[in-house]
């Protein structure tokens, strides 16, 4: 006789349980997919980048990417400046474990961490302040194009998440570039227009809250960033005691 209604459903949740774990595993047992995985696992890539960095073809790099987008290891992003550009999204941060097995390569050693956008009044000023928050390392924010002041909207937010968020307006980054410091731009369009630095850059790829102007939208950005910080702390610097989560504030 069949089973009951609960069995069933039952039965259906482990066999789905199955197919995913199988795609998973299937997904992490080719040697090219773990090096795209170690690549995007601190930033991220344009298929075209991420192509020119493992030097293999871009008909191979699709099929790759599609297993690893299958088990939901990664996402793909449109660039918000460029909307024929797409970024290649870790997801590891759902999967600790794995982040941790990977093991990724970082020979990463700056004296200080610069985060940049455009106009240095939202998302770079965020992650400066939640960068204060998780390490020791000294970091500031910078723009390519500095608006008049930050925006009122990440200061309101800042406040009520807990962040200590910088006195001084915005700046330009040729005002407060040194050679010691990484550039970690959380804006497409800084990506892709900023010329060839000396400076190692890595990149994020967070939607601008500011083209919403809701606070919720600012929030959804600073937990957005305090992710990728909470991720990036450990390849630069011990993370300092006592980090909140935002998440529950």
């Amino acid at each position: 006789m069949p089973g009951s209604r609960a069995d069933q459903a039952r039965r259906g949740g482990d066999a789905t349980l199955g197919g995913d774990l199988a795609r998973l595993f299937s997904a992490l047992g080719d040697p090219t997919r773990l090096r795209i995985l170690q690549a995007t696992c601190l930033q991220d890539l344009s298929p075209d980048a991420l192509a020119l960095q493992l030097q293999i073809s871009g008909n191979l790099l699709a099929h790759h990417l599609r297993a690893l987008q299958q088990a939901g290891l990664i996402a793909r992003v449109h660039s918000q400046h460029d909307r024929r550009r797409t970024y290649i999204q870790s997801q590891l941060g759902q999967l600790p474990w794995l982040a941790d097995l990977l093991q990724v390569p970082s020979d990463l050693h700056p004296s200080r961490v610069v985060f940049v956008c455009t106009h240095n009044s939202a998302r770079s000023v965020l992650a400066e302040a939640l960068w204060r928050q998780a390490s020791a390392l000294p970091c500031t924010s910078a723009g390519t194009m500095p608006a008049n002041r930050v925006h009122p909207r990440a200061r309101r937010v800042a406040r009520s998440l807990g962040l200590p968020m910088r006195e001084h307006p915005p700046q330009h980054l040729d005002d407060v570039l040194q050679a010691d410091d990484i550039v970690v731009s959380v804006c497409d369009a800084v990506n892709e227009e900023l010329p060839v630095l000396a400076n190692p850059r890595l990149h994020w790829s967070i939607a601008d809250p500011s083209a919403i102007d809701t606070d919720p939208a600012f929030i959804h950005a600073a937990n957005l960033l305090r992710q990728r910080v909470e991720h990036l702390v450990p390849h630069l610097e011990r993370p300092a005691d006592g980090t909140p989560d935002l998440e529950a504030q």
